[in-house]
């Protein structure tokens, strides 16, 4: 029986998820590393260190290589352009989080990639977490009964230089904190709770005074009946994210805090922790309450991601989140935005 041959990918974008991607790739036995697309000089010499092909621009390095896979680390305004490319290539495309700028964009990648049946897997990585995949099955038990109100909390503090040198886009339209962190934790209460049904919100760019958000407060109503509440700041220094509670990414101290909460009418759970808070059978809040643990297997969801994503490029699998769930996605987050900048409620399509 003959071993299959690596996954070839290239990477387009070399930036921070970029070079997470590559650090994955080269850690994957089912993958290779064939080529990085970046037109930083410095990213020419890390190609050339790691013996790979090196090109300014995706269109270029999809003729030179014809990989098996990209993934598509750019910023976002370029997603659109570089997802396409790929996908009329015939190339199964990891496409990192937000889609695209607009839903209209998301949707009509979709339907190229449903046309030309290339498979396409958005890159909300957390997907594969294993905590939020055990958080997912607890919810979907039953043992919190009919979920009623959902809490989340996205406190932290970036550094200057984030938002400096290549990070200077992060300041502008497409930036903000809205769309390159709000955005995982709607999907993080998406797969959790369903759909949104509808979406008020307000924020601020007083803390650093770009011309996008560094904080806002928002509130979520589901198409279940539940209603939750989700604030995010990059200007705050607090323990109260899913970076610093959740342990997965070892660049960020840990605490014990918690991020989401999740109360139904027979149970509440919390997040990272997996506690499952209830009064028992006919309790309530005058009778004693306990707590417990579930447990899971742990493990970097950016490495089970890139194992999923070969198991798409090889058509073993289908992609956990679709360009049209990505577009859901996008669609309650771009709500967010809109909802902030025009102080009325955003009703969300079925």
């Amino acid at each position: 029986m003959t071993t299959p041959k690596p996954i070839r990918l290239v990477v387009a974008g070399a930036g921070v998820m970029g070079q997470a991607h590559i650090q994955r790739i080269l850690m994957e036995p089912e993958a290779q590393l064939a080529g990085i697309v970046d037109a930083a000089p410095v990213v020419a010499d890390q190609a050339k260190l790691l013996g790979v092909a090196w090109t300014p621009d995706l269109e270029t390095m999809l003729r030179q290589v014809n990989p098996d896979g990209v993934v598509i680390a750019l910023p976002n305004q370029l997603h659109f352009a570089a997802c396409r490319a790929a996908i009329r290539a015939g190339v199964a495309t990891l496409l990192e989080k937000p889609v695209c700028d607009t839903v209209e964009e998301a949707l009509q990648l979709a339907i190229e990639a449903e046309n030309l049946d290339v498979p396409v897997l958005v890159g909300h990585h957390r997907r594969h977490s294993p905590i939020l995949k055990t958080a997912r099955q607890i919810v979907d038990s039953g043992r919190l009964g009919k979920i009623t109100a959902v809490n989340g909390v996205c406190w932290f503090l970036k550094p200057a230089d984030y938002y400096s040198g290549s990070g200077f886009w992060r300041r502008e339209s497409g930036g903000g904190v809205v769309m390159i962190n709000l955005v995982h934790a709607i999907d993080d209460l998406r797969s959790l709770c369903g759909e949104v049904e509808s979406v008020q919100a307000t924020s601020s760019n007083r803390a650093r005074g770009f011309a996008v958000e560094d904080t806002a407060g928002i509130i979520l109503k589901f198409r279940s009946g539940a209603v939750g509440t989700l604030t995010v700041s990059d200007a705050s220094a607090a323990p109260w994210s899913w970076e610093l509670t959740s342990g997965e990414n070892k660049a960020f101290p840990r605490t014990d805090q918690f991020c989401y909460l999740i109360a139904g009418m027979e149970g509440s759970l919390s997040i990272p922790q997996l506690d499952v808070w209830s009064h028992g059978q006919g309790g309530h809040w005058q009778t004693p309450i306990h707590f417990e643990r579930s447990q899971h297997l742990g493990g970097d969801p950016l490495v089970y991601q890139m194992r999923h994503f070969c198991e798409v490029v090889r058509r073993k699998s289908k992609p956990l989140l679709d360009l049209r769930g990505g577009a859901k996605t996008l669609e309650t987050t771009l709500a967010v935005k809109q909802a902030a900048a025009t102080g009325q409620s955003v009703f969300l399509l079925p």
